[in-house]
């Protein structure tokens, strides 16, 4: 099971990278998340409070960081019964134009019984591309 979002953005792949790697600031722009706490770096673990589940923290550990190129969180069971890996990455297609793609991939033993209490994350997909793409472009506009 995976889903998937992507956007062009009007703005420097620097600036989206910037705005990626705040954590603090997602609750801004980022119409579908609470909150993040920790900082969001290579090898450091981060809790993520969704609006689709409000209140639950999931706890996610950031697996790679190559700055403004790519970023992967994991999360999931113990043993790798349900595991995510979510994949950001971030393309400039010129100085001031830059390609957004957020993909993650669920997997596991548990993946079907945990897949049905799982809400569609489409949606939010969708808001978490879009808001980045807002606040980028409004960034780089002033």
């Amino acid at each position: 099971m995976e889903y998937s979002a992507e956007a062009t953005i009007e703005a420097g792949a620097d600036l989206v990278w910037s705005i990626l790697v705040d954590g603090a600031g997602y609750s801004r722009w980022a119409s579908g998340v609470e909150r993040v706490k920790g900082d969001i770096a290579d090898g450091k673990k981060i809790k993520l409070f969704s609006k689709v589940n409000p209140g639950r923290a999931f706890p996610l550990k950031v697996a790679v960081l190559e700055p403004t190129r790519v970023m992967t969180w994991t999360g999931g069971m113990p043993l790798g019964l349900f595991k995510g890996v979510r994949t950001i990455t971030v393309a400039g297609v010129s100085p001031l134009t830059t390609t957004f793609t957020m993909r993650e991939v669920f997997s596991g033993p548990m993946l079907n019984a945990v897949a049905k209490k799982m809400p569609d994350l489409q949606p939010s997909f969708d808001q978490f591309a879009t808001g980045l793409k807002a606040e980028a472009e409004a960034r780089a506009a002033s």
